[in-house]
């Protein structure tokens, strides 16, 4: 009998009145999905990143020396993130051809998760490792990210034996309606005792994560059966079973002409996996910088994507059953070049009330005399809880503003903190008294009014606001250029700031709300995407070689995650982030193209004419065996 969430996935769709053994395979398929999407929400988006980047910053300040090299906390996490990637590309392709040849399918999917989901468990030791508690995250980070992209090829490679091949479009997309059905619901119980309890709850989230991962992988462990290999090798030792890998692959890649559609459609996944990548790991970084939207405000869009990409993925099912699984995946990377253009025309609404600036100034004046007129006044200053951190780092580009010698300059006027350990000014935000935020007030009593006047001129270069409430100064404001606000210096500018007189202002549509369409599209997109491309690639390549395959399908998807990320950069930094957005529809774009290609019903025959072909040697192989015996 089907688990009750298959049973409303079930609704409407051909998977409906299955023999059981089949039923629970297919659950037990979604359920892999449903565990290990805790790493990539609660941990990877949510939780481990800032956390890692306060232990480190507690440990060696700004940045730390390995070797003869000088490294920030964002370049260490980022060279471990790079390592687990090379490691796990480079080794899956020879890897599937030895578990296409031995029943070794969920013996490796099960070494695989043990693997990611242990490290996962572990970040929540960090603790007892004191300064060096960041490496302890970073190596077990490294090692949960190996266990999980390891873990994905053998995981893909299940697909095509699950079912025939009009069944399976609904068989990947359900099973990742399954992951971020399951990830959001996991992430909502992490955010809520966040929320509630602080940071101190955050070894618990690590460890409950690999809990959650491994917990629901024991049910794809018992319900999905190994599935049987036709053309098996004999057992040999390490070298040498690594060495005929290699040869394998190798051969693989010269046999290009036996699968010109497969590799086509590679190529087409690489440049449109790699636009959809980019944006969805890119439009966090997007929403904080260029839109201004605070912590809080993502985390809420990142638990919408999650429930909207379950039942978009089941959308995209029934979508692929009218129309066909090519013209339903073309017409989701179409969506997603749409949604690279409408990203373009969000941007924050302009500044109207004093609250809604960074840095605050308000007048305290003071009652002292008989008739009750004030006697003198002066200036408080306190900055909202969401304005951003004053960028933590020493040394700055060339034609970079420093903000820390900024912020030196107008100490006497800002409420700032210095450390001494890493010798940088930070705002002093206040603190929560009663469960309520009290923010830190700094009293100007001997400031010159004169000298907050000068103040609001400096903020011209800053990406900060600055507003005066009452006293001689009432009404002065001013916002920086590069504030999210301000607009006009881009190249493209003309865009947001159209949308912004005609579309947001008129409906009253703040930044967060604009974000949160953004996050909807994108998650009403993101299933169909991934769900229908991994399909495609199970419908034609050899089911006798799936591992084999899947290992190049992972290994295209991690190399191109590096090409979209360097060109948003280098575009930003030429131009600025929209432009960078731009670049990313370029890449989509490419990628619709050449699947437009791709002759999908050319690669199923290429693949069946393989499987024939191999099939025919193990019987031959058989027969000989018989005739000895």
């Amino acid at each position: 009998m089907a688990d009750p969430i298959s049973k409303l996935f079930s609704l409407g769709s051909k998977l409906q009145d299955l023999p059981e053994e089949k039923e629970r395979a297919i659950s037990g398929y979604g359920f892999y999905d449903w565990g290990k999407s805790a790493f990539e929400t609660s941990v990877t988006v949510a939780f481990l990143p800032a956390w890692y980047a306060y232990l480190f910053l507690e440990a060696n300040g700004l940045t730390v020396t390995l070797g003869s090299i000088t490294m920030t906390g964002d370049a260490v996490w980022s060279l471990s993130v790079a390592i687990a990637t090379l490691v796990v590309a480079i080794v899956s392709p020879p890897f599937g051809v030895i578990a296409d040849r031995r029943l070794i399918k969920i013996k490796w999917l099960k070494i695989m998760t043990y693997v990611g989901a242990g490290a996962t468990f572990l970040l929540a030791f960090a603790p007892f490792f004191g300064n060096t508690s960041w490496i302890w995250l970073m190596v077990m980070f490294l090692l949960a990210n190996i266990g999980l992209n390891g873990a994905g090829v053998f995981y893909n490679s299940l697909l095509p034996h699950l079912g025939k091949e009009d069944e399976m479009d609904d068989i990947s997309n359900r099973a990742f309606a399954y992951g971020y059905l399951g990830g959001g619901i996991l992430l909502l119980i992490h955010v809520g005792l966040f929320l509630t309890l602080g940071t101190s709850i955050i070894p618990f989230i690590m460890a409950t994560a690999g809990i959650w991962w491994y917990g629901f992988a024991l049910l794809t462990f018992m319900w999905v059966p190994e599935p049987p290999i036709e053309n098996e090798m004999e057992s040999m030792k390490f070298r040498k079973a690594a060495k005929f890998a290699v040869s394998e692959v190798t051969q693989t890649l010269r046999d290009v002409k036996k699968f010109p559609n497969l590799f086509l459609y590679m190529l087409a996944y690489f440049f449109f996996i790699d636009g959809i990548n980019t944006v969805t790991a890119l439009g966090g970084v997007f929403g904080t910088t260029v839109l201004g939207v605070t912590t809080t405000e993502l985390i809420i869009t990142i638990l919408a994507i999650q429930f909207v990409a379950a039942p978009s993925a089941v959308a995209f099912t029934k979508f692929a059953e009218k129309v066909g699984t090519k013209k339903a995946l073309t017409f989701s990377i179409l969506g997603w070049v749409v949604l690279c253009f409408a990203a373009l025309a969000f941007v924050p609404l302009e500044l109207e009330d004093h609250d809604e600036y960074f840095i605050l100034y308000e007048w305290n004046e003071f009652v002292s005399d008989e008739q009750g007129q004030p006697n003198y006044g002066f200036y408080d200053v306190h900055v909202d809880y969401y304005t951003p951190e004053i960028a933590q780092k020493l040394d700055y580009g060339d034609e970079e503003f420093d903000e820390q010698a900024w912020a030196e300059e107008w100490k006497n006027v800002l409420p700032l903190e210095y450390s001494t350990k890493t010798k940088t000014q930070s705002w002093n935000y206040g603190d929560t008294v009663d469960d309520e935020w009290v923010n830190f007030t700094k009293n100007l009593t001997d400031i010159e009014n004169s000298d907050i006047e000068d103040f609001l001129v400096s903020v011209d270069n800053t990406r900060f606001s600055a507003s005066v409430l009452g006293g001689p100064l009432d009404g002065k404001n001013n916002v920086g250029i590069d504030h999210p606000t301000n607009l006009g210096d881009g190249s493209i500018d003309f865009i947001p700031i159209w949308a912004r007189d005609n579309i947001w202002a008129p409906l009253g549509l703040t930044v967060f709300l604009q974000f949160l369409l953004l996050g909807t599209m994108m998650g009403t997109l993101l299933g169909g995407s991934q769900g229908l491309s991994r399909s495609i690639f199970g419908q034609i390549i050899p089911e006798t070689r799936s591992t084999e395959f899947f290992g190049f399908f992972g290994f295209f998807g991690k190399v191109a995650a590096f090409l979209g990320p360097t060109l948003y950069f280098f575009m930003a930094v030429m131009y600025d982030s929209r432009v960078g957005i731009l670049s990313i529809a370029v890449l989509l774009f490419i990628g619709l193209i050449l699947l437009f290609m791709v002759d999908v019903e050319a690669g199923r025959k290429d693949a069946k004419a393989e499987d024939d072909r191999l099939r025919a040697i193990q019987a031959s192989l058989n027969s000989e065996d018989s005739i000895e015996e």
